[in-house]
Parts: C-alpha cells; structure tokens; sequence
C-alpha cells in the first residue's frame, strides 16, 4: 500500500524542509550529470517562483532542500521542478 504525503501548507515567508526519495527507494541521481541538471533546476526556482534555497543535501535515492517562499508558493515550485527533472 502506497499512502500519499501530507498536503503541503503554504505559508508566506514560511521555511519548508522539502525531501523527495525514488520509488521504493530507487535511485533518482545516477551520476553527475543528473546532479547538474537537477541544481540547475534548484537554481531557477529565485527567478521563476521567488523561491529562497539556503541549502541542500543530494543523495543518490532522495535529495533534502531547505527552502523560505516569499509568496507561499512552495508546492507549486517543487511540482515545476520535480516535473521538470523527471522529464
């Protein structure tokens, strides 16, 4: 049984500890490239969203953002980047 993750709460100016790990454990970094494109993407989010990154830890299954969203945003910021990642 797959349970779904709480819903995000979207606060102005709010601190989000975002995680995201691979189904079932998988790897969603397979080398240094997808590292790349991933912090590429990371990077985007201050222009696209208005987004705050203070920091990050990638590992190979799951990745760690510690982010602050001025305009209460942070679920639609991650969508865009976790879909974009995966495509």
């Amino acid at each position: 049984m797959v349970l779904a993750r709480p819903l995000r709460i979207n606060v102005e100016n709010g601190w989000r500890h975002i995680t995201s790990r691979g189904h079932r454990g998988e790897a969603i970094f397979l080398d240094k490239r997808d590292h790349l494109k991933f912090l590429d993407l990371v990077g985007e989010l201050g222009e696209r969203y208005r987004v705050q990154v203070h920091g990050y830890v990638l590992m190979g299954n799951h990745y760690h953002l510690l982010i602050r969203t001025p305009d209460a945003n942070a679920s639609r910021a991650m969508q865009w980047v976790t879909l974009s990642y995966s495509m």
